[in-house]
């Protein structure tokens, strides 16, 4: 059964998208079975990875509202292991719908959970707000990762965030952990970064990635080619940052399940 996780933020820019995308290129790279879930209307983890969402019948968005059968949604990508749940804009009306729905808050997880028993990681690509869409996100999921960008209002907003995760544990998923903060967009050359690095190291309630992402131009191009960091140049600072990220999360996943 697959491990759902979602990456979550409200604030824009903090490379969760390029997060997503890249952590679950690197995961299927270490022969894990992948769904990459594109929960946000703007739909940049799929165009992210190469496919044009305007070019799409059927979507996520389908899935979710109108009953559409999930394999006629799921789509397999060039990448070996690697699917995708795509986005579209369609998605940006979603939340109005779904208000008067009855379990409103657990439609994503009903879909999710006929997904499990086929890929051992779901990585779910949150749009930046704390909206129904987000709550669907986390209520589906196992465990959360939160990207952070290492900059002056880095922690800004994070109390709300970390505010709604208690929220969702209390009233809707008593099971949802928080596997980390990952510290994203890092100038090592900027004095005030370093700063909140370790700001961030010391005093946030819960687990923080040892690997940090760095700013790089090569991570900001791929995403424009389709392309994860791993395909568009696999030797540079961002592909080693994030290899060294899915390094810590199998590490991790393999001392729980041997119970260390």
């Amino acid at each position: 059964m697959a491990k759902v996780i979602t990456f979550v933020n409200q604030k824009g820019g903090v490379g969760k998208t390029t997060s997503t995308i890249n952590i679950a290129r690197y995961l299927a790279d270490s022969e894990k079975r992948v769904l990459l879930v594109d929960l946000d209307p703007q739909a940049n983890a799929s165009s992210g990875i190469g496919v044009d969402p305007r070019g799409l019948e059927k979507t996520l968005y389908h899935a979710l509202l109108l009953g559409e059968r999930l394999e006629n949604v799921v789509l397999a990508t060039p990448i070996q292991n690697q699917h995708l749940l795509p986005s579209s804009q369609d998605l940006a009306g979603a939340e109005v719908e779904m208000m008067n729905l009855e379990g409103r808050e657990f439609l994503l997880s009903k879909l999710i959970a006929r997904l499990r028993p086929y890929y051992d990681y779901i990585l779910i690509d949150s749009p930046p707000s704390l909206g129904l869409l987000t709550v669907n996100g986390l209520t589906a999921s196992d465990e959360v990762i939160i990207p952070v960008q290492t900059e002056y209002y880095a922690l800004e907003g994070l109390s709300q965030l970390l505010s709604t995760i208690e929220l969702v544990r209390e009233r809707l998923r008593p099971e949802l952990k928080i596997m980390g903060a990952l510290l994203t967009l890092f100038d090592r050359r900027n004095r005030l970064a370093r700063q909140v690095v370790q700001e961030v190291t010391d005093h946030f309630p819960g687990p923080v990635f040892k690997s940090v992402i760095p700013r790089s131009i090569r991570l900001a191009e791929a995403p424009s080619y389709g392309k994860s960091i791993l395909d568009f140049d696999g030797f540079s600072k961002g592909a080693r940052s994030y290899k060294a990220v899915v390094r810590e999360m199998l590490e991790r996943d393999r001392d729980i399940s041997q119970g260390v």
